[in-house]
Formats: structure tokens, C-alpha cells, sequence
């Protein structure tokens, strides 16, 4: 079989990892106290070169910025939970947006890099992800209003991204009115794709019944964010077919690095992505406790399993 990999080198790939392994930052009970600057540096021991935006990291770009180069570490993305879908709150998740951008711009001002961060994005009006009720049978299904706000709403939002040299990236995520394969084909056909691109996520598109495989194959081109996450199906099972909400599947492990779950199309997704050319953060997730797996650890794991499939 013909493949791509070879496309996918350091020069237009960048490997980051989120800091859910060291802590939660939707559950903040889930934590064993390791402090930011521990988990920077683990990040940096593990081999990546830049990572997500934590809850605990300063807000002051002035004492953030130096404490990442310190570590050869940069943002791959912040995240901004929208609310476009709850009339009230479009105003405030537009100024969120600025906000974020603003953040973005004096962490990299002045710097010629070209791994630029991308803005990491999710509709979360409605969502039960962070409420204490099962998962699956509580997921929020959008009206017709509803949509129309959302779209219009990314679109604003894309604009202002594109206005500052940004990406906005879409992450369907579970427990939200974007989950499932039909949501997520219609987010696609109804935004410009000159604003609006995909984050991939393969875990929460998995666990949501979604072939993460056939959504990278679809929408190569508008992929321009990973977040390579493996997960247990046994533990989606349990929340089908229970009443675990997210944090109790989190908890239970539902989430781990790729490799170490139950996804074996990794080699499949990435020869997809690079056949289409992809640039940008392929980033390694698994939304832990880490008092059941060591950060480190899992950061290593998955690190080495990018590895051995990139050559490295």
C-alpha cells in the first residue's frame, strides 16, 4: 500500500500535547497537584515542542512567554468555548475570541516561527459534558434557530481569526450539539471554509460512534488541527448503556494515548491528513486521571508511538 507519511516531517508537523494528562482543566478536582511548571518541563522531557493552554498556566503573556522558550515549548492553541446558540451570550463569546487573539499575539509577537497557534473552538451552549447526568442520552440537539446562530456566529468569528493571521478550528466534542456524524457533516456544509476548519479529534469522534477515519478522508483539506486521543470502548460502553456523565468516563478512563486504546486506524488517519498535504499541530491527548496513569509516562508512550509511525 502506497502511502504518505513521509510528507508529514518536522518542517510543516508540529508535535504538542494538551495538559489534561497533568490535570483537568473542565474537572478541576481531577489534579494530584503538579505544579505548571513541572508540566511544562515533562512535556519538554517527553520530546514535544509546544502544548495547549492549561488552567493553571499564568494569564500574563509577560511571565508565560519566557517560562515556554525556557523549555523550547510554544501555544498550539487556546480554547474558546462558544456560546452562539444562547442569544445572551454572542456578545461575550465574540469578546472571548478578541480576547484569546489579543492573548495569542503577545506570545508570539515579533517572533518569525512559522508554528503559528491555531484557535481551538466549541459550541457549548446546551452541552451536559460538564454536568453531572449521563453522557449519552442528555446530548443537546440544535433547532433550526439555533443553527443559523451558530453558523453565523463562526463566521464572525472566523473573520475575526482570519483578520489576525489565525485558524479557527472546529472540535466536535461529546456531550455538545456537534457530536455525532450528522451534526458534524452538517457544520461542514454550512460554514465558509475560508473561516471555519475542522479539529480532529479521533477519541471524541470515535467514542461518539463517529469513524474519526472517514471524517479525515472527507475533510482533508479543512483539517487543520489534530488531536490524536485513543479510548477505551469498553468504558463507552458502560456510559451507552449506564448513566456515567463525562467526568465519571473520564475518571473510569475512557480517554488514553494513541496506542494504548481500542483505535487502530492511527497509521490510516495521518497517511489521510498527509496526503492532502496537511501543516500544522498534530497534538497527543488523553484526558486522565493522573492519579491512575503518570503523566510523564503516558507523554512518553505517546510520543514514542508518533515515532515509530513518522520516523521521528
Amino acid at each position: 500500500m502506497t502511502t504518505h507519511l513521509h510528507r508529514l516531517t518536522p518542517a510543516n508537523v508540529w508535535l504538542g500535547v494538551i495538559p489534561t494528562l497533568w490535570w483537568n482543566d473542565d474537572f478541576i478536582n481531577i489534579d494530584i497537584g503538579i505544579p505548571y511548571e513541572q508540566a511544562l518541563s515533562e512535556m519538554a522531557l517527553a520530546g514535544y515542542v509546544g502544548c495547549g493552554v492549561g488552567h493553571k498556566y499564568p494569564t500574563d503573556p509577560k511571565i508565560l512567554r519566557p517560562v515556554l522558550e525556557l523549555r523550547g515549548l510554544r501555544i498550539s492553541e487556546p480554547w474558546v468555548s462558544t456560546y452562539f446558540t444562547i442569544n445572551a451570550m454572542k456578545r461575550h463569546t465574540l469578546d472571548n475570541v478578541d480576547a484569546q487573539l489579543d492573548f495569542l499575539e503577545a506570545m508570539e509577537g515579533g517572533s518569525d516561527d512559522p508554528r503559528r497557534a491555531d484557535l481551538v473552538v466549541a459550541e457549548f451552549g446546551g452541552a451536559v459534558n460538564p454536568l453531572p447526568v449521563a453522557l449519552f442520552p442528555n446530548c443537546p440537539d440544535f433547532s433550526e434557530d439555533q443553527w443559523k446562530q451558530l453558523i453565523e456566529g463562526l463566521h464572525e468569528a472566523g473573520e475575526k481569526a482570519r483578520a489576525r493571521n489565525r485558524r479557527l478550528c472546529y472540535h466536535p466534542h461529546l456531550g455538545t450539539g456537534v457530536m455525532k456524524t450528522e451534526a458534524i457533516h452538517r457544520l461542514m456544509d454550512e460554514t465558509d471554509p475560508r473561516l471555519v476548519n475542522m479539529l480532529l479529534d479521533t477519541a471524541h469522534q470515535a467514542a461518539a460512534g463517529v469513524d474519526p477515519l472517514a471524517l479525515a478522508r472527507k475533510y482533508a483539506h479543512r483539517i487543520k488541527h489534530v488531536h490524536l486521543k485513543d479510548f477505551r470502548a469498553k468504558v463507552v460502553k458502560e456510559m451507552q448503556t449506564g448513566e456515567l456523565s463525562f467526568q465519571q468516563g473520564i475518571e473510569a478512563g475512557i480517554f488514553t494515548v494513541p496506542g494504548d486504546g481500542s483505535i487502530e486506524t492511527f497509521p490510516e488517519i495521518l497517511d489521510a491528513l498527509a496526503e492532502a498535504d496537511f501543516a500544522g499541530w498534530i497534538c497527543v491527548e488523553a484526558e486522565q486521571d493522573p492519579a491512575k496513569a503518570n503523566p510523564l509516562q503516558y507523554a512518553k508512550m505517546g510520543r514514542e508511538y508518533l515515532r515509530k509511525l513518522l520516523g521521528w
